[in-house]
């Protein structure tokens, strides 16, 4: 699906098996919940990829929060949808969630077959440590960008206002 403006093509052209592979890597890097999820999405899609604008990125991302379920999984979903249509949205909703699940799964099944192993156990509490710092950076990444986006607005209505 092609988004225009007139006769303006809004969405770059994004080979599907390329998109295929940025959606299996965040789906497998994507973890530590939604806040996590998204800064990893925006800095992959936004940032490295380009594919999608930021402004369009943060109006979906709001549009996403206010419907029922998890945003991440919604934002995935929709760029995927707005780079290639219903196979490109059904691919990142897909591809965003299996890999988290087959890993969990993964997880569970070392957690329980291992208990008590001093090898497992450790590792286990190597993955705890790396998921909190994925978190942190996460949120340290977007409080920063929101701290930059309220000082330039607070400047406006400042500049405004004289």
């Amino acid at each position: 699906m092609r988004h225009t403006a007139g006769n303006v093509d809004l969405t770059p052209f994004i080979d599907f098996k390329e998109a295929l592979g940025v959606w299996l890597k965040i789906g497998c890097l994507g973890f530590g919940g939604p806040a996590g999820q998204i800064a990893l999405m925006h800095r992959i899609l936004v940032d490295e990829k380009k594919w999608v604008e930021e402004s369009r990125y943060l109006h979906a991302l709001n549009f996403c929060m206010l419907l029922p379920g998890p945003e991440a999984q919604k934002l995935a979903t929709y760029v995927g949808w707005l780079l290639h249509g219903t196979r490109g949205g059904l691919a990142a909703g897909i591809l965003f969630v299996l890999p988290g699940a087959l890993i969990m799964l993964a997880v569970s099944l070392l957690y329980v077959m291992g208990q008590g192993i001093p090898a497992v156990d450790g590792a286990l509490f190597g993955i705890k440590a790396a998921v909190l710092v994925i978190v942190i950076e996460a949120l340290l990444r977007i409080g920063r960008r929101w701290w930059r986006t309220a000082a330039s607005t607070t400047r406006r209505s400042a500049c405004a206002s004289r």
